[in-house]
């Protein structure tokens, strides 16, 4: 009797596997940033998969257990041009079906949105696409619907701009007139933590995450992709370090990293992919410097840097992919001379760029060894507005852009492709204490 149920149970185990064998799982993932046309992506050098529009995507064509996947771009859109790039597109097969592909689409930047935190209003300008040089867009400045906006993200798609109000404790949403870069407000503002100084989009655009200074939490939220307005998470906000001041996700958008100013470290927080939850790594939070005001991260992920403001130096890490954890780099921290603002890595990820070092009021670049990631001044620093706080590069690499808050303007620079050194394009107005700037 014993030897006949487990014959029975070992030919159902065998049907099973069987058709696992069989069994087919499809690929996709996300779509952002798309304005262009004729987008085509691949899989495995075949299977090819046009895309018109931003949001989820799939492959018509499954992939068989244990088998290879490869997603890549086959055709770039054009009209206008862009490039594309791919995130988390290759792997093995392992029972399920792939999700998580990231496609997110740049071209050279088109508007540039400033947060003046004492006229509250924000900014808004055209960006000359050859020469890198700023006209105030019709209508501009525009009136903030929070109190105090201290911080702003344009969504990966260029659709919605978020506001941070310092003031008010809520974030504002704005729709985007992508002919003329005009705001109009997108509904009433959502409640944040207390303080909010900083928020960031994930590359899905499916998550926003801000940081509140004063109550030590990260506030959550959805992102509706038709209308920009935001749903806080039921599990919201989440308990970080003392005074968080930044917030980034990593490329892949698997992690967000936060600096905690008072505490002089970083945490890191795993997001859940399926609902944006936040938790804690293992060994978190790692040790920064004094003031650890802002943070970068290069483009492909390897690497993290952290402007520490007090102790006028840059952290240097790299970053484990499996584990989100940061490790500090030979001749961590680098001394900057004077307090560190705002950092931002160039689109190929050859240099970093930190405003207000070396001496007060100057941007200097910096280039980055590929194997380790370490950090070393390259070419003169230079000078832009009184006290620049916040340092952007537009998304093709070519121009850079700081908002001086204390002398209410906006300095912009040409990119060198070769070498990374600024040149200085022109000063352009900007309201009472600009705060933030970004680029769409």
């Amino acid at each position: 009797m014993k030897t006949l149920i487990w014959m029975t149970v070992a030919a159902a185990v065998l049907a099973i596997v069987g058709c696992n064998i069989g069994a087919k799982y499809s690929v996709g993932g996300t779509l952002t940033g798309l304005t262009g046309q004729g987008l085509v992506l691949e899989d495995n050098s075949g299977n090819d998969l046009a895309l018109a529009s931003n949001g989820a995507f799939v492959f018509t064509d499954g992939v068989k257990n244990d088998d290879a996947y490869s997603v890549t771009v086959k055709t770039q859109p054009s009209n206008p041009s862009q490039t594309c790039t791919v995130r988390n597109g290759s792997g093995t097969i392992d029972m399920a079906n792939v999700t998580n592909v990231i496609v997110s689409c740049t071209q050279v930047g088109r508007f540039a949105y400033v947060a003046n935190q004492l006229s509250n209003d924000l900014s808004a300008y055209a960006i000359d696409s050859t020469t890198g040089a700023l006209s105030p867009v019709s209508g501009s400045p525009f009136a903030s619907t929070g109190t105090t906006p201290a911080a702003l993200a344009v969504d990966p798609s260029g659709a919605f701009i978020y506001v941070a109000n310092n003031g008010s404790n809520n974030v504002s949403v704005y729709a985007i007139d992508s002919s003329t870069g005009a705001l109009t407000s997108a509904g009433v503002a959502v409640a944040t933590g207390s303080g909010p100084v900083a928020v960031t989009v994930d590359p899905t655009d499916t998550y926003l995450y801000v940081a509140n200074l004063a109550s030590n939490s990260v506030s959550a939220y959805t992102i509706d992709s038709g209308s920009g307005t935001l749903t806080e998470l039921s599990n919201s906000p989440f308990a970080v370090g003392a005074e968080p001041s930044s917030v980034k996700v990593d490329p892949n958008g698997n992690y967000l990293y936060v600096t905690d100013f008072s505490d002089g470290d970083v945490t890191v927080l795993t997001i859940d992919p399926a609902t944006g939850s936040l938790s804690g790594i293992a060994g978190s939070p790692f040790g920064a410097g004094a003031g650890a005001l802002s943070i970068a991260i290069d483009p492909t992920g390897r690497f993290a840097y952290v402007a520490n403001e007090t102790a006028a130096s840059i952290s240097q890490y790299s970053i484990n992919a499996s584990t989100g954890s940061l490790t500090a780099v030979s001749g961590s921290p680098l001394t900057t001379g004077t307090s560190p603002e705002s950092l931002a890595v160039d689109p190929a990820g050859r240099y970093v760029y930190a405003a207000n070092v070396t001496a007060k009021n100057q941007v200097a670049a910096y280039s980055i060894t590929p194997s380790s990631g370490a950090l070393t001044l390259s070419g003169s620093p230079i000078a832009a507005g009184t006290f620049p706080i916040s340092l952007v590069l537009d998304p093709s690499g070519q121009f850079a852009y700081t908002a001086n808050d204390n002398s209410n303007s906006v300095s912009a620079y040409a990119v060198n492709a070769t070498t990374g050194v600024l040149t200085a394009v022109g000063t352009f107005a900007a309201g009472n204490a600009p705060r933030s700037i970004a680029i769409d």
